[in-house]
């Protein structure tokens, strides 16, 4: 029967009499959160306790600055709700709420796409993504409240081709802290190429790898001639003249490398159908795949012409050795290769 009557008694109580009698917690007691979000400027109990209830929304704290975090005690926390009528908060081990005041971001980088995307809309201005953008005083990022997600629209362009100088002003409809903000940026925008660049000096007739150069951007003001746009164009080439560190390549100032020296010992090949022969010569000129340069017949002490066909070796035509042979008909013909 005693059982029953404190049965009984148990259930008539409230979850946080019980709580004070038993020690354990109803899931539906308010409990302390340890970090929260807020949108506002405001911070209201139901943003720092778990089961608030109806008095949820009544403010307690003023929020951190947009895009910050503030720490607040949790005994800060108890206290200040406890006005409210909230006598038994759980703490869960909670020392400190983090409180972070939500914004949204434009970074630096946003906005100088946008001044490039604003300023490519010019007459006579090349692609977006041809302009490099530099702000003349130090940018910084815009934190706006969370509900402006328009993007910056300019109500003021001002720009001279010529010297690349700007002077744009925005505005962003549908934010009350924008329009106490300094939207107004100066500078300029240059109109840039992709280009191929020595990474290192190179001596005349040197043969470039890939490994020597790196593509960059240069002001188009800068750029002389037809430049080489891609390393591959480059890459197994030589130049035909010293190269600086940080030089644009042209295409002029590449070509074919020598793979027949001039004084250079080489073998002549002659080729019909159904015959090889081969000679011993010296090249009396240099000369790249598919150069045609003159050649001394070791043997026959006549200087010939042929093509240069690999390292080292230069191929003759039957036409060229025909023409050679009728306007020296008294010299030994070349020896058959072993």
């Amino acid at each position: 029967m005693l059982r029953l009557v404190l049965a009984l008694f148990y259930l008539m109580l409230s979850g946080p009499a019980l709580a004070q009698i038993t020690g354990a917690i109803p899931p539906s007691t308010p409990a302390l959160k340890r970090d929260v979000t807020v949108s506002g400027e405001i911070v209201r109990i139901g943003d720092l306790i778990e089961h608030a209830g109806v008095k949820g929304r009544v403010p307690i704290f003023r929020a951190p600055d947009l895009g910050q975090t503030g720490m607040v005690a949790a005994a800060r926390v108890v206290e200040a709700v406890r006005t409210h009528g909230y006598t038994i908060v759980e703490t869960r081990g909670v020392r400190e709420v983090a409180v972070t005041r939500a914004s949204r971001i434009i970074t630096v980088k946003d906005i100088e796409e946008r001044l490039a995307a604003t300023i490519a809309a010019q007459p006579g201005v090349g692609a977006v993504q041809d302009l490099t953008v530099t702000i003349d005083r130090d940018a910084r990022a815009i934190q706006l409240e969370p509900s402006a997600t328009a993007e910056l629209q300019a109500t003021r362009v001002y720009y001279e081709p010529r010297s690349g100088r700007f002077d744009v002003t925005f505005e962003l409809p549908g934010s009350t802290l924008a329009r106490r903000l300094p939207l107004r940026y100066v500078g300029t925008a240059i109109e840039t190429v992709k280009t191929v660049v020595a990474a290192r000096s190179f001596a005349r007739n040197e043969v470039v790898k890939a490994s020597d150069l790196v593509i960059e951007r240069r002001p188009k003001a800068e750029i002389r001639g037809d430049i080489v746009r891609s390393v591959g164009d480059a890459a197994g080439l030589a130049v035909r003249r010293a190269l600086r560190a940080g030089e644009p390549l042209r295409t002029v100032d590449l070509t074919k490398p020598d793979i027949v020296q001039r004084n250079e010992a080489v073998t002549l090949i002659y080729e019909a159908p159904g015959l090889m022969l081969t000679m011993r010569g010296k090249a009396l000129e240099s000369g790249a795949q598919g150069d045609v340069v003159n050649v001394l017949n070791i043997h026959s002490k006549r200087t010939v012409q042929g093509t240069v066909s690999g390292p080292s070796q230069v191929t003759i035509a039957p036409s060229r050795l025909a023409t050679s042979v009728t306007t020296n008909q008294s010299e030994p013909p070349p020896s058959r290769s072993e």
